[in-house]
């Protein structure tokens, strides 16, 4: 129900997961109020801070108005129209009805799971009903201005429901590409989706009768609208997402526009330090004079001259591990090793081989035909680092980054903002502003903090003593094997 509020939503980073045509462009103040209404039970906290930050109450309409803009614009470029798309956009709408209608119609028979009230015979007598909806429907559809009747069986309504889910999963997740579906699970699905169907129906029976309270009729179908919007925004996201991906040629015009962002003086600085550790000065102390590795302080936080000890293949950065490598024992680095975070002055203390620990395994013999370092080699290395780091300057909580790595997000982000500005612009998104926020107490307050307050386990009596088994007597032929072995902690 509550898609903004609270959430900081960006649809560029949430991947979230009815008819195709549904209008999204447009939330009125009735359906703002609606969409508060329930915050006032769930987290009347959140809404005392709305009430009070403006620009918290800004940013979470911006946030709707974002989400809304992508989901119309999905519409607009076919997304909605795609055959699996369109499918699961009728189950957003069938599964938000049905959940809705537990909720609404068991709300005071005691606590039970969703569907826990439907019977096994309901939902045998689902899958027996093997004949297809009775052609017709109401007015509006013999006059062409409403949803045409779903002629389907229901075993077609599910397998059409399946192969959605299924192939929405995997161009979600590649990884998914191979997955079989297995017997049990489409069994289980088989039974989740009788169940919400048989309340699916029992909701629009009932709504077309006029039995159900308006306002929870209002409430499922705002519910159905966000739901559907926030899977047309991922949907929208996911096909703009190369579009946002800045380029190496554009990182690099970017720091040649800005003097600030160079790192001239620090190569200088370092090639100045290297020429000194090539004339024979001692490593290890201009490592810890110089070097702004944080790797360089020990767990005693003392310095540790540059060294790191037992370093496996691929544990450092290609420059850094290509030029490390390329040296004999001893042999300082004849020139700057560059990399993201700066430049490296490197000495190698112990080539690739076994670890010299007492209890290193034997390497491989490497001298044999086709031989490869054994999985277990390793090397000592020493490096001095001058950090070519760039904190953002309007961030005080930033962390120092490489520059190009601050340039990257930094035009990325400046992208999205284009982009998102665009989209809600063209789109005409209408959030209502106007709407009036429920007033919160203190008592409230303090029940939703006594719900979620962890509740502390009841203890049990020990095994065999006057109140355990609520008064039933010990089985005196049984061993005791209840008793803590005072070995284990």
């Amino acid at each position: 129900m509550i898609v903004a509020i609270g959430a900081g939503l960006v649809v560029w980073k949430q991947k979230v997961g009815g008819a195709s045509h549904a209008s999204f462009n447009q939330i009125s103040r009735e359906e703002m109020e609606l969409l508060l209404s329930d915050v006032v039970k769930t987290n009347p906290l959140i809404l005392k801070k709305l009430a009070e930050d403006p620009e918290m109450k800004k940013q979470q309409l911006e946030s709707l108005k974002q989400l809304l803009a992508f989901a119309t614009q999905a519409q607009r470029d076919g997304l909605a129209d795609d055959p699996s798309n369109k499918q699961e956009l009728q189950n957003i709408k069938a599964e938000v009805e049905a959940v809705s209608y537990d909720r609404e119609m068991n709300k005071d028979k005691g606590p039970m799971p969703s569907f826990g009230f439907i019977s096994e015979d309901q939902v045998k007598a689902y899958w027996d009903n093997t004949q297809p909806p009775a052609a017709g429907g109401g007015l509006m559809q013999k006059l062409g201005l409403g949803e045409a009747p779903d002629r389907r069986t229901h075993e077609e309504e599910f397998n059409d429901f399946l192969n959605a889910k299924i192939a929405i999963l995997k161009a979600g997740n590649p990884e998914m590409a191979d997955r079989e579906i297995s017997d049990e699970e489409k069994t289980q699905a088989r039974d989740v989706f009788a169940k919400t169907r048989i309340y699916r129906d029992e909701y629009e029976a009932k709504l077309a009768s006029r039995e159900l309270p308006g306002d929870f009729v209002k409430k499922t179908a705002l519910q159905v609208k966000l739901q559907q919007a926030q899977f047309l925004a991922r949907l929208y996201s996911d096909k703009v997402a190369d579009q946002l991906k800045v380029t190496d040629e554009e990182i690099d015009k970017y720091i040649a526009e800005h003097p600030e962002l160079s790192s001239e003086s620090k190569k200088a600085q370092a090639q100045q330090i290297l020429e000194r550790a090539k004339a024979g000065e001692d490593f290890a102390s201009l490592a810890n004079e110089f070097s702004t590795d944080p790797g360089n302080k020990g767990l005693d936080g003392q310095p540790k001259g540059g060294l790191y000890e037992n370093v496996r293949k691929g544990q450092m950065v290609p420059p850094f591990e290509t030029a490390a490598l390329a040296l004999q024992p001893g042999q300082v680095s004849p020139q700057l090793v560059e990399s993201d975070f700066g430049y490296h002055i490197i000495k190698l203390e112990r080539a690739l081989g076994p670890s010299p620990k007492k209890d290193a395994k034997p390497a491989a013999d490497k001298t044999a035909p086709g031989a490869k370092e054994a999985d277990g080699d390793t090397y000592d290395v020493r490096h001095i680092l001058i950090s070519t780091g760039y904190k953002d300057p309007n961030n005080p909580m930033a962390r120092e980054q490489p520059v190009k790595e601050y340039v990257r997000g930094k035009l990325e982000e400046d992208k999205q903002k284009a982009m998102i500005d665009k989209i809600v612009a063209e789109n005409n998104v209408q959030v209502a502003e106007d709407f009036t926020i429920p007033e919160v107490t203190d008592e409230q307050i303090q029940q939703m903090r006594q719900s979620q307050r962890p509740q502390m386990p009841q203890q049990m009596p020990p095994p065999g003593a006057p109140d355990a088994g609520k008064g039933t007597k010990p089985d005196a032929k049984k061993p005791d094997t209840a008793k803590p072995d005072a070995k284990k902690k």
